[in-house]
């Protein structure tokens, strides 16, 4: 449909990257937390809103189920809304439901709910990662974060855990068997004790069900979610994100590969900003020492021309990877940079202390 429609993208991920990279669409950078009131307030326009919710209650009332995050206000100010209703979609609890009445038109179907388990397999690195990332997290504590091989590394290490709790964008299957082993519980959360709060889920059909009709759950849209004065009012907040790359005066980017537009900025600093202000928070950012093979160390000197900066040096508290874990909250800069260099790869050491010499004229 190349010359017909063009893709304007919040977000790049496998689906929408190429097309960015080839020029046939366009990433414009937004919070997440912000994506209601862009079109709540007609920054960005939605002439046809395509959804998928539940079948109509006996009140005419459907359920936007495991995505609500800003589904809800396009509900409200699309011109037109489309719902396919899908007897597989779980009806949630929170703020999810959306009556007949403002649907313009329904399709019915059927069919299986996209379900996302692409991990890859846990190895010593992240086995590692998450056992670091584990060591930071304390019984009482309530977490953010998000679906992957990293996640997943930090979960198996939380069993040993008491009345963890959750307030997330994301919710997905690896906190299931946790949440059974009474784990999670959310009895020590100060903002909705009791509940997993979370704007969306994703996963298998296992984590469809186990939501379906769980009021352990409150899905809310995401700008109260996300909202860093609502994440600070979880005290022992943990937010925990993954970065591509962390350069030695402490940026993080966790979007692009240089110019390339990679994924997106997603609620990363709104938790980051959020936890941070919480009482006891400690925001986490998480990466492998290296990539391509251990031929390149994601801990550099400096980002290159035109590799946008996610999370500022400022925001920035723990960063992890395998080789340990350091906080640079209120560290000097040469701090900061000793703190990295020492959870880099070893093989990069070395030469991350001589290119910080001949940068900043200053020695490690």
């Amino acid at each position: 449909m190349k010359g017909h429609f063009i893709l304007k993208s919040m977000f790049a991920g496998a689906s929408t990257r190429q097309s960015i990279w080839e020029n046939r669409g366009t990433f414009f950078p937004l919070m997440f937390h912000e994506f209601p009131r862009a079109f709540r307030e007609g920054y960005l326009g939605s002439d046809v809103f395509f959804t998928m919710v539940s079948p109509p209650d006996e009140h005419g009332y459907c359920s936007l189920g495991m995505s609500i995050d800003h589904s809800k206000e396009l509900v409200k100010c699309a011109k037109t809304v489309v719902a396919e209703v899908n007897p597989n979609v779980p009806r949630t609890y929170g703020d999810t439901f959306v009556h007949v009445n403002d649907l313009d038109y329904i399709v019915e179907n059927d069919g299986p709910l996209l379900e996302m388990n692409r991990f890859a397999e846990m190895d010593e690195i992240t086995q590692a990662i998450g056992k670091n990332v584990a060591d930071l997290i304390k019984d009482g504590d309530t977490l953010q974060m998000g679906a992957g091989t990293i996640p997943n590394a930090v979960l198996s290490y939380l069993k040993n855990k008491n009345d963890l709790g959750i307030h997330t964008e994301m919710f997905s299957d690896g906190l299931i068997s946790l949440i059974d082993a009474g784990v999670v519980n959310c009895s020590k959360k100060t903002l909705f004790p009791g509940k997993i709060v979370a704007t969306f889920a994703e996963g298998t059909k296992k984590v469809y069900e186990y939501i379906n009709q769980n009021p352990m759950f409150q899905f809310l849209p995401v700008d109260f979610v996300n909202d860093p004065c609502v994440i600070a009012q979880n005290d022992n907040m943990v937010a925990i994100n993954s970065a591509l790359e962390v350069d030695l005066s402490g940026q993080v980017c966790a979007e692009a590969i240089g110019t390339r537009q990679y994924s997106g900025i997603g609620g990363q600093l709104d938790f980051v900003r959020g936890t941070a202000a919480a009482k006891n928070g400690r925001p986490i950012i998480v990466l492998q020492s290296t990539a391509k093979h251990g031929t390149i160390s994601r801990i550099s000197c400096q980002f290159s021309t035109g590799t946008p900066v996610t999370t500022t040096r400022n925001d920035v508290h723990w960063v992890v990877t395998e080789y340990g874990a350091v906080d640079l909250y209120c560290k000097a800069e040469k701090e900061r940079a000793a703190a990295l260099i020492s959870i880099a790869h070893p093989d990069f050491r070395s030469d991350l202390k001589r290119q910080y010499h001949e940068v900043y004229g200053r020695v490690i």
